[in-house]
């Protein structure tokens, strides 16, 4: 490894040359850590003829992008993108280096985490530098790793003290997306490719990929319905809501469980972290597990029997009552005021 440094180092996803919005996401909140430790900020872009999404990386505040561009990295394979990340990491010794919680981050951190030694934790949930006192030493700008632990019941904050390089994934959604007003005037670094025999050890032969059709993350309103509903007959209320209002449907992980409503609608801890403009919660009691992924909604308005659930903890305006009674009478109205 070379000499400590504070960069802050983002691998940019990329998918038939389309960037992951999670990459930005991680920009956002890596130009935030590599301010607060005085280090710069840095896209690691690998696939072929990537110019496109280099430009976009300096929008979202890197301060240099380190491209590797070559035909044999235009679709994600794990044997060369990983040899190519950790021989990078241990040339330059980043402080931190930040991927997205997808299937091709899943895949790659753990494996260059592993080749480099150096701390990793999944499924982050916050991100932040801290000085720490850990038996009896002193550490400076420590990454903090904030992720919930033992199902979603509490937070952990999880430090990798004795590693030069402190890694983590982040689910998509958690951080905020925001472009600068003004793009920063990166430096773009070419790295040759230097292909290696072990790369060609697991060719793509063909991609079958169906894109998610439920875009939970972009919608202003969702409807969310829990188990308290009782049964999908009952559930059908959130649809109908939802489509009063021109929302999209969602459901806590017991909904998804009951069957009420299917996985690629789940917001939680083990689905989606969206904010909307409104969320309305219909029968959900409003577990850690769901709260984590909604709780950054502009308003959110609850609807429960149960006067105690969680849910009202965190709402803007709850109904204390039966969703049979109170969701007709929501469509009702908004169904005159529209007319």
């Amino acid at each position: 490894m070379g000499t400590m440094t504070s960069d802050v180092w983002v691998f940019i996803e990329q998918r038939s040359g389309k960037p992951a919005d999670v990459s930005f996401e991680l920009l956002c909140k890596g130009r935030k850590l590599a301010h607060a430790m005085g280090g710069s900020l840095k896209a690691v872009v690998l696939g072929d003829q990537m110019d496109g999404v280099v430009t976009e990386t300096f929008r979202f505040g890197a301060d240099e992008a380190l491209v590797i561009e070559h035909p044999a990295l235009k679709q994600y394979r794990t044997m060369p993108y990983g040899r190519i990340l950790s021989d990078l990491i241990r040339i330059h010794s980043p402080r931190i280096v930040l991927f997205g919680a997808t299937i091709i981050g899943r895949d790659l951190a753990p494996r260059v985490a592993s080749a480099t030694r150096s701390g990793l934790t999944a499924d982050c949930t916050d991100l932040q530098i801290a000085d720490v006192a850990y038996l009896r030493k002193e550490y400076k700008n420590l990454l903090l790793q904030i992720r919930p632990a033992f199902g979603g019941n509490i937070v952990a904050t999880i430090i990798t003290p004795e590693n030069p390089v402190q890694m983590a994934t982040v689910r998509e959604g958690v951080m905020e997306m925001h472009p600068l007003d003004g793009a920063v005037a990166g430096r773009v670094t070419k790295i040759p490719y230097v292909p290696d025999p072990e790369d060609e050890l697991v060719t793509i032969i063909e991609q079958h990929r169906e894109e998610n059709r439920v875009n939970l993350k972009a919608a202003p309103i969702i409807v969310a319905g829990g188990y308290g509903l009782g049964s999908k007959g009952n559930f059908k209320l959130v649809y109908d809501l939802a489509h009063a209002l021109g929302g999209e449907v969602a459901g806590s992980r017991a909904a998804v469980d009951a069957g009420f409503v299917p996985p690629e609608r789940q917001v939680g801890q083990t689905g989606v972290t969206v904010r909307p403009k409104l969320y309305i919660a219909v029968g959900i009691s409003g577990a850690i597990q769901h709260r984590a992924g909604m709780q950054e909604s502009n308003k959110i308005i609850a609807i429960n029997t149960d006067p105690d659930a969680p849910i009202f903890g965190i709402s803007h305006y709850g109904i204390v009552g039966d969703a049979t009674e109170v969701v007709p009478r929501f469509i009702e109205v908004f169904r005159n005021k529209l007319k």
